[in-house]
């Protein structure tokens, strides 16, 4: 690591080289680049990274591109000859952290597996993100974000229970394994500044889909319990749910909670309610779900949606429209906030994207650029590593 000044962002200094491609290593790369990393992102020759020409695009251009590889420089090297590999080996001498998703055994067979790198610098955290780990009878198999989702138990529970398991709209499995990537390094740094050593960082698209389902396997193990899709509720917390209302609209209302259920009871005008034997507990709302939530579509039924809104924040009710990316573009909070930042693309003109979180007052994050052309610093980290131009034949 590098010195920086006081009130750089927190990862300035930090060098990464990032040999994955699609989303769950990129995802990782983009988080630490945000913060302040140099991060090095390594495709290869011709085509590049698939992620360039994934999604809508606009002018040929892939918007998903423009944001995953935000803050990247973006340089080319074919792991398949000798100048690629040299090339690879001499980033990795220089670097804080390497993060590849290639399926297990592919930098090995470069000749630029872990033991290798580390002993040509010990440092060198080397961040291995795959579908199964790197380790076990699965390592070896082909595995995208969508595996993951359904072995880490997720995608058994989207959707209605009528119909056969569904998905997120966007690419879940492969995020969460890119932010626990991303934990894992900071992690290992602050080991680092410990001992002084890197380490390898083994993080799986399946075991980071398994982190967030609670206690799924407690419930089946020891309440002999099996969570099955239920569609828009939680089956026995109620009510939390998407109600219509008159402008064909939908709001999305969590009262669960015994005191905010009584908010809400008064709003409806139904103050009763709230202290009802029907309705009064978390377990009897629970127990008599579709029939309330049938109470409270009726209620929201009556009033467009911004009118339903006004009355629940005014008694202190959980409540929200369901956004689309038209809604967040127009949104005061959005603004007032600035969620989305517009960066400057040199054949797109602003391009609107999701600002950089969490927040840090002192040193916060920044996006400085968009996802570069293929190869688009090739020069200027080949002249800063001191090695000639790649072949060109």
């Amino acid at each position: 690591m590098e010195s920086v000044t006081p009130g750089a962002p927190p990862l300035a200094g930090v060098r990464v080289i990032e040999l994955g491609q699609l989303i769950a290593g990129p995802f990782c790369g983009q988080l630490l680049a945000d913060f302040g990393a140099d991060v090095i992102k390594v495709e290869q020759p011709g085509d590049g990274d698939p992620m360039r020409r994934w999604g809508h695009a606009s002018k040929g251009k892939s918007l998903s591109w423009s944001v995953i590889a935000r803050n990247k420089r973006c340089v080319t090297a074919d792991l398949h000859t000798d100048d690629g590999r040299e090339f690879v080996t001499a980033l990795a001498g220089q670097a804080d952290v390497l993060v590849e998703n290639f399926r297990p055994g592919t930098l090995e067979r470069f000749g630029l597996g872990p033991a290798t790198l580390s002993e040509l610098n010990p440092r060198l955290i080397v961040v291995r993100v795959s579908g199964f780990g790197q380790t076990g009878p699965y390592a070896s198999r082909a595995g995208y974000g969508s595996i993951g989702e359904a072995m880490g138990g997720l995608r058994y529970l989207v959707g209605e229970p009528d119909r056969p398991p569904s998905r997120m709209g966007v690419s879940l499995g492969d995020m969460l394994a890119g932010m626990n990537a991303a934990m894992g390094v900071l992690l290992a740094l602050r080991a680092r500044q410990r001992d002084g050593t890197g380490q390898q960082i083994d993080v799986s698209i399946y075991e980071s889909v398994l982190s967030m389902t609670e206690a799924l396997v407690a419930d089946h193990a020891i309440a002999g319990v099996r969570r099955e899709r239920s569609g828009s509720v939680l089956p026995g917390v109620a009510p939390s749910n998407v109600y219509p209302t008159s402008d064909g609209e939908f709001i999305l209302v969590a009262a669960n909670q015994d005191t905010v259920f009584r908010r809400l009871a008064t709003a409806m005008g139904r103050p009763e309610l709230g202290a009802s034997d029907e309705f009064g507990t978390h377990t009897a709302r629970g127990a008599r779900q579709a029939e309330l939530d049938a109470l409270i579509g009726d209620w929201t039924g009556g009033m467009t949606v911004a009118g339903a809104l006004a009355v629940l924040d005014d008694h202190g009710v959980p409540a929200g429209r369901v956004y689309t990316a038209a809604d967040m573009l127009v949104d005061p909070h959005f603004i007032a906030r600035c969620s989305l930042v517009e960066v400057e693309d040199d054949d797109l003109g602003p391009i609107p994207m999701q600002a950089v979180a969490p927040r840090l007052s002192a040193t916060p994050g920044a996006v400085r650029w968009a996802g570069a052309g293929l190869g688009a610093h090739d020069a200027a980290v080949r002249a800063e590593l001191g090695t000639p131009a790649a072949p060109t034949g």
